[in-house]
C-alpha cells in the first residue's frame, strides 16, 4: 500500500480561531494543496455546513485536480435512524465525491454520555454507514474520535469499533488523538497492541493528531514508523486549540529524514510557496520560525555559523533549503534567493534563466518590496507583472499599461439618517483619451473599483466579466496605530473559474487597495482576449 497523504485543512484546520474561508478561498486552498501533491483533500461537511455544500457543488466543475481526490466528511447515521433515511448521509452522497470520511465515537464514555446510546447501537451505526457507502461505490475512511483516550480506558470496546468498520469495508480506520494528549511512545504502543489484538496489518490504520502536547508531528511520524500508511494533517498545523499536525513538517520529516516517498516527484519544492499562500488566504501571518517553511528556518547570524557556511552550507543546515523551496539567509548579508524566483517564474511560463540580468533585477526588486511589507507568496499575478516588466525592459519590447492614472479622490459621507455612502472619482488616460468617472460604493475601495470600471468599460468591455471576489487587509507586524503600514490582497474572479490575486502596500489603506486593484485589472486584461 502506498502512502496516503490526507489533508484536512478545509475542515479540521478551518476550526482554528480567526479562520473563516469563503467558498472561493476553499477552492483556492484546494488547488494549492493539489500543487503540493497531497493524495486526499477533505473539503468539509456537506449538509451540516451550507458553505461546504456549495463548495462541493462548485468543485465538480471548477476544480481540475491532478494529484488529489476530494473527500466529503460526515458522521455515521444517527442512533435509531435507518441509514437510508438519515439526511446527513444523503448529503454526503449528494456531494458526489469518490471518497468519504466518517467520524464515529470509539470511546465508550462518549458513546454513553455524549451520544446517549448503547455500545451495541454505536457499533451498528458504524457497520451500517460504512457498508452503505461501500455499496454506493465510495471509498470509505472512518475517523475513530477519541481513539487513544478510549483505548486506554477500555481497549476491548475501542478495538470492537475498529473491527466493525474494517469488516464493513472501510479502507482505513483512522486513530484520532482528538484531545491531543498522547506522546509518541504511547502511540507506538497502542498501534502494536491493536494490530496484535485484531490480527490486522498496520497499513489498514491511519493517524490523526491534535497538538495539545506539542507532539502532533512527532506522534504522526511515530505512527508511520509503526507501519501506518495513512496520515492526516493540516497546512501550517491549523486547527482547533493549539492545532493539528503540521502537514509540511510531517511530509518533510517523512520524505527527507526517513526517505519515504510520500509525495509525487517535483512536489516537495512547492512547500514554502504553498504554505505561505495558504497563510495569506487564511489572513494569518506566516510563522517565520516554522520548521522547513519559515523565513527563519534556514537563517544564520554572523560568526561561527556564517564562517562555516562559506566553506560548505550543509555544515549548518539540516537539509538543503532549496528542496522545500526555501532559501538560506545570512542575516547580516542576505543571499539573493535567485533560485526561488527563477523557479516561480518558470511556473508562470517566463524564462528568467536565459536572462540573468533581468533575474538579478527581479530578485533585487522583490527583496526591496518585501522589506517594505509586500508579499508575493499569495499574489502570483502581481509577481508575474513585475517579471514581465523586467523582461520587457531587457529585451526592449514595447509594453503599455491599459491606462494611466492622473488622479483619484474618495469621499466617505455619513448622513443624518445614519447611512454611510462612499463616492470615488478617477481621472485616467486610456488609449490617448482622458476619462473622468464617478461611482458610489458600499465602502471606499468598492467605490474606487466601480469608478475605475466605469472609466475603462468603453475601451475594455471585457471588464464586465471580472468580479472582485475577496478583499483582505492586514496590519503589518512592527507598525502601530493609525499610521501603520497595511497590506491589501485582492482576489479577482472571471469566467471559466479563473481567478488571480494581487497585492498592494501603503500607509494609506485606500492607496494600498489602489495598487492591488490596478494590478488586478491590468493582469486580467492581459490574460483576456480583447473584444474590441
Amino acid at each position: 500500500m502506498t502512502f496516503q497523504v490526507y489533508d484536512t485543512t478545509l475542515r479540521d484546520g478551518a476550526q482554528r480561531e480567526g479562520i473563516s474561508y469563503s467558498v472561493v478561498d476553499k477552492l483556492a486552498v484546494a488547488r494549492l494543496l493539489d500543487d503540493f501533491g497531497v493524495g486526499f483533500i477533505e473539503g468539509g461537511w456537506p449538509g451540516a455546513m451550507p458553505k461546504d455544500t456549495e463548495f462541493f457543488r462548485r468543485a465538480r466543475t471548477e476544480l481540475n485536480l491532478r494529484h488529489a481526490i476530494l473527500v466529503a466528511f460526515g458522521a455515521t447515521r444517527k442512533a435509531g435512524v435507518a441509514v437510508a433515511d438519515d439526511p446527513q448521509v444523503r448529503a454526503l452522497l449528494d456531494a458526489e465525491t469518490a471518497a468519504v470520511c466518517l467520524v464515529a465515537k470509539s470511546d465508550i464514555r462518549h458513546v454513553e454520555r455524549a451520544l446517549r446510546t448503547t455500545p451495541a447501537e454505536n457499533l451498528a451505526m458504524v457497520r451500517d454507514t460504512v457498508a452503505h457507502f461501500v455499496a454506493e461505490g465510495r471509498r470509505v475512511f472512518l475517523d475513530c474520535e477519541h481513539f487513544f483516550d478510549g483505548y486506554r480506558f477500555d481497549p476491548a470496546y475501542t478495538s470492537e469499533v475498529t473491527a466493525a468498520a474494517l469488516e464493513a469495508g472501510a479502507e482505513v480506520v483512522v486513530m484520532c488523538d482528538t484531545n491531543g494528549g498522547m506522546l509518541p511512545s504511547r502511540v507506538t504502543a497502542a498501534i502494536g497492541e491493536l494490530v496484535d489484538r485484531l490480527g490486522v496489518t498496520p497499513d489498514r490504520l491511519g493517524i490523526h493528531c491534535q497538538n495539545d502536547t506539542a507532539c502532533a508531528v512527532a506522534n504522526t511520524v511515530a505512527a508511520v514508523e509503526a507501519g501506518v500508511r495513512h496520515f492526516q494533517a493540516t497546512a501550517n498545523g491549523y486547527g482547533e486549540r493549539p492545532g493539528n499536525a503540521d502537514l509540511f513538517a510531517v511530509v518533510g520529516n517523512l520524505q527527507l529524514k526517513l526517505g519515504l516517498p510520500v509525495l509525487p516527484d517535483g512536489c516537495l519544492e512547492q512547500m514554502v510557496r504553498v504554505s505561505h499562500a495558504i497563510a495569506e488566504i487564511a489572513n494569518i501571518a506566516p510563522d517565520t520560525h516554522q520548521a522547513y517553511v519559515g523565513a527563519a528556518a534556514f537563517a544564520h547570524k554572523a560568526g561561527l555559523h556564517a564562517s562555516a557556511i562559506k566553506v560548505d552550507p550543509v555544515l549548518y543546515n539540516h537539509v538543503d533549503p532549496a528542496v522545500v523551496g526555501n532559501d538560506m539567509r545570512i542575516l547580516v548579508t542576505e543571499m539573493a534567493g535567485r533560485a526561488s524566483i527563477e523557479l516561480k517564474s518558470r511556473e508562470l511560463g517566463l524564462d528568467l534563466a536565459g536572462h540573468p540580468d533581468a533575474l538579478s533585477r527581479v530578485t533585487k526588486r522583490v527583496k526591496e518590496l518585501e522589506a517594505g511589507g509586500w508579499s508575493f507568496e499569495a499574489a502570483d499575478a502581481s509577481f508575474e507583472l513585475l517579471v514581465r516588466a523586467e523582461l520587457a525592459a531587457e529585451t526592449g519590447a514595447v509594453t503599455t499599461r491599459p491606462f494611466a492614472l492622473e488622479s483619484y479622490r474618495v469621499i466617505v459621507e455619513h448622513r443624518e439618517d445614519g447611512a454611510v455612502v462612499s463616492e470615488a472619482t478617477v481621472k485616467v488616460r486610456v488609449r490617448g483619451e482622458r476619462v473622468i468617472a464617478t461611482a458610489e460604493g458600499n465602502g471606499p475601495v468598492n467605490a474606487l473599483d466601480e469608478a475605475l470600471r466605469v472609466a475603462l468599460s468603453r475601451h475594455y468591455p471585457e471588464l464586465a466579466g471580472f468580479e472582485l471576489a475577496d478583499y483582505k487587509v492586514r496590519i503589518l507586524e512592527g507598525s502601530h496605530g493609525t499610521g501603520a503600514v497595511t497590506r491589501v490582497l485582492v482576489e479577482t474572479a472571471a469566467q471559466q473559474g479563473r481567478d488571480w490575486t494581487t497585492v498592494g502596500v501603503h500607509e494609506n489603506v485606500v492607496e494600498a487597495s489602489w495598487h492591488a486593484l490596478v494590478d488586478a485589472l491590468t493582469y486580467g486584461l492581459a490574460k483576456t482576449p480583447t473584444t474590441t
